[in-house]
């Protein structure tokens, strides 16, 4: 245990300066110790995996994960993570039934279920290259779900494989599967606030942080939905409603500790799957397979994904390209009606333009409507200036990275599966090469097609960000009177406390509008919650 933490920092360190991404040379480490006499015969139980390490993993993601970029490429998400991986399942298992002979249909998509989905942990590589911000999230959007579409996928095919399959029944699985998972997800991720901004201590909230990827997860599994959906659907209530419900100091504790975590994990994922190899082709050779014709299926598996992936991609950006020009249609009209909200008169006329009721909206009616303005007018804006072109779709295709969890899927196969051994090494070598391929070439590929960026105009932009939100900043501090000077610091603590919440709160609701970069805004709301930390570190010194 000592050594592999010691091998995860060390990669962590030395990958990047040898300009090779970190899990490439854990899994090329756990390889080599793999033919270690000690660790010839290493089997990691695939449930420590799949139940003990993506949950807190994918949960940290969904916290981190900015909420506006999420909901602006929703769309895009929902296709890679379903349709996408779907497809990639079917069409995979017509391969995998050619290939390896007397495996069938069924279980040929139970593999492709398997090989289908985009790592969470392995598409981390892409957030060291310089690549979009869409790419970004819409890669981890993808990672974040798509995993439980495969398992249920898989949880499905092997039940065919052993009675008979019905298409209508496949879908109702798949619904009730994550139709119960959002609502565990959703109480879990409200109860988890409701209980943690009452508890003070902060090592006490972060504590309890831990335990509820595994509370969204474990009720889940056992009324048969995803667990893994419930999860990240807990996350992804914390990661929104914490900025308003936690307080600054129990959320940087939460944010030091659960990058440990997410490093440590991460790291363990990657080593025990180099461990593995020597034992996965120990059990293919003990079955009399060949070794050779496995890999050969996988190197064809990994060509087909990405064709696959490919395929899907071209017809998605020219959706969203679509979106974006009827943004640019509707943008000069979207604008005029939100300059109308000024006033009463111009909220009814704003209204009645799109709402033809003969009653008179009401005020909660127009508040909403006025919502809704500002933030598709920023989202028109956000589209227009980060367009998905053929270098954002080359990325996506590229970065679609398998990993570790395809491994461990596989081997929660069946021990009566047909030709199971050289299935595992199968989904093994698909991982393996996709790490090493794509994994390995991603950050050169990406420094050639992406255009060069002019420094000046980005620092510009970003320096503008800035600008706007120092403004509003100021503008929520002026509208609250100076204390008299000769109150003392007691006052003026209390003070400059009751101006960060309410600078907070704005920012906040800009978040939400999608007014602002989400990096910057970011940002800002760090700088707010240091000096809110910094101030009532004084008042405990002083007190």
């Amino acid at each position: 245990m000592v050594s592999a933490l010691l091998v995860i920092a060390a990669a962590t360190v030395v990958g990047p300066r040898l300009g090779i991404a970190a899990p490439l040379v854990l899994v090329a480490i756990g390889v080599g110790v793999s033919f270690l006499p000690a660790f010839a015969a290493v089997e990691i139980d695939p449930e420590w995996i799949l139940e003990g390490v993506l949950p807190p993993l994918l949960y940290s993601s969904a916290v981190s994960m900015p909420a506006m970029n999420f909901r602006r490429e929703f769309g895009a998400i929902s296709g890679l993570s379903v349709l996408l991986v779907v497809a990639s399942a079917l069409v995979l298992g017509l391969f995998f039934t050619v290939a390896v002979p007397e495996l069938g249909f069924t279980w040929g998509v139970a593999l492709g279920a398997i090989v289908s989905p985009t790592d969470a942990v392995a598409t981390s590589i892409i957030k060291q290259t310089s690549v979009s911000k869409r790419v970004v999230a819409m890669l981890d959007g993808e990672s974040l779900l798509n995993d439980a579409t495969a398992l249920v996928l898989l949880r499905t095919a092997i039940v065919a494989g052993a009675a008979s399959f019905s298409l209508w029944g496949a879908v109702g699985t798949f619904a009730y599967s994550v139709v119960v998972a959002l609502i565990i997800g959703v109480v879990v991720g409200w109860l988890n606030l409701a209980v943690r901004r009452r508890v003070t201590d902060s090592t006490v909230n972060t504590v309890i942080s831990f335990a509820v990827p595994f509370i969204a997860c474990v009720p889940a599994g056992l009324l048969g939905a995803s667990g893994l959906v419930a999860a990240v659907v807990a996350g992804l209530v914390t990661g929104f409603r914490a900025p308003r419900d936690l307080s600054a100091r129990n959320r940087l504790s939460d944010s030091q500790n659960w990058r440990t975590v997410e490093l440590v994990l991460e790291g363990a994922v990657f080593l025990t799957m180099g461990l593995q190899i020597q034992s996965i082709v120990k059990h293919v050779q003990d079955d009399h397979a060949g070794v050779g014709t496995a890999v050969l299926v996988a190197a064809g598996a990994l060509i087909l994904t990405i064709a696959v992936r490919a395929a899907y991609v071209g017809p998605l950006l020219g959706v969203l390209a679509s979106r974006s020009r009827h943004g640019m249609k509707v943008r000069t009209r979207v604008q005029t009606m939100h300059d109308q909200m000024g006033t009463p008169e111009g909220k009814q006329a704003a209204f009645s333009e799109v709402n033809r009721r003969a009653k008179p909206a009401s005020e909660r009616d127009l508040d909403r409507f006025a919502f809704r303005l500002t933030q598709a007018l920023a989202d028109i804006e956000y589209f227009l200036r980060e367009p998905l072109g053929w270098r954002e779709g080359t990325a996506v295709v590229w970065a679609g990275m398998r990993g570790a969890v395809t491994v461990a899927a596989a081997q929660t196969l069946p021990e009566d599966t047909p030709q199971r051994s050289v299935l595992v090494l199968i989904a093994f070598a698909v991982a393996a090469m996709s790490l090493l391929v794509q994994g390995g070439t991603i950050g050169p590929l990406l420094r050639v097609i992406t255009p060069r960026v002019d420094p000046g105009a980005v620092e510009e932009q970003v320096s503008g960000e800035r600008t706007r939100i120092m403004q509003l900043l100021r503008d929520e501090a002026e509208a609250m009177p100076e204390p008299p000077r000769e109150q003392g610091f007691a006052v003026a603590m209390k003070h400059r406390l009751t101006v960060i919440a309410a600078q907070r709160s704005a920012l906040l609701d800009a978040r939400d509008h999608g007014t602002f970069d989400a990096d910057v805004l970011a940002e800002e709301l760090a700088n707010l919650d240091a000096s809110q930390i910094a101030l009532e570190l004084r008042g405990r010194a002083s007190a």
